[in-house]
């Protein structure tokens, strides 16, 4: 494991204090059933997620929170997490206990999975400040990026089980709480094949966004 965690400083470009942290965030489960990734990458979603929305808000102070959400959205999901682990080469070095997975080329929600362990890893090691500037840098030409096609979760949804299952996903409202100021919708989704899964949202909208969202991350889509 010492030879993986040199090649990922040389892929980080600096040099790890923590070595148990990226230890665990480069292990998968099917290596290690408790330490492993998945904590980590519980972490690193959320630092992530605060990362970007902090830039999203510099850059385009103007600009609605729907369309910012949506922004959002198109830069933390695993597409974007597995280019970025590509890039710097976590498929190389990923610790896999399963011998068949070896022999072949590493799932995409894997590789995926493992950027977000090595934010939350880098987070615990370095700081906020530290963690922020890894990964703007490489997130910039992404946020930056303005051919970027923004599909709503809501769209991408309903494609896929029209593609898959020739009907429309199922919304249902669950319920409206909180004052007229700010309140909460919770409303939830499925697919033919799936359960509901609720999310919510300050509109019932952005509450099925979310739903539809969740789902598709749950889809690994």
């Amino acid at each position: 494991m010492k030879k993986i965690i040199n090649k990922l400083e040389q892929n980080l470009g600096f040099k790890i204090s923590n070595l148990k942290l990226y230890y665990n965030a480069l292990t998968h489960k099917s290596a290690d059933k408790t330490n492993n990734y998945e904590k980590l990458e519980f972490l690193g979603d959320r630092v992530l997620g605060l990362c970007i929305s902090k830039k999203l808000l510099e850059i385009f102070p103007d600009e609605k929170e729907g369309i910012l959400d949506k922004k959002l959205a198109s830069l933390v999901n695993k597409n974007k997490c597995f280019e970025v682990g590509q890039y710097l080469k976590l498929d190389k070095i990923i610790k896999i206990g399963n011998l068949r997975l070896k022999k072949q080329t590493i799932e995409k929600k894997i590789v995926s999975d493992c950027c977000e362990a090595l934010i939350g890893a880098i987070y615990l090691d370095k700081g906020f400040d530290y963690v922020e500037k890894f990964i703007l840098k490489n997130w910039d030409k992404h946020i930056y990026d303005k051919n970027i096609i923004i599909v709503d979760a809501k769209t991408k949804l309903q494609e896929y089980s029209l593609k898959k299952f020739k009907v429309l996903p199922i919304y249902k409202f669950i319920s409206d709480t909180g004052p007229k100021h700010k309140p909460n919708f919770k409303v939830a989704v499925k697919l033919k094949d799936t359960v509901f899964v609720e999310a919510e949202g300050l509109s019932k909208k952005l509450a099925q966004q979310a739903a539809a969202t969740k789902l598709l991350n749950l889809l690994d889509k």
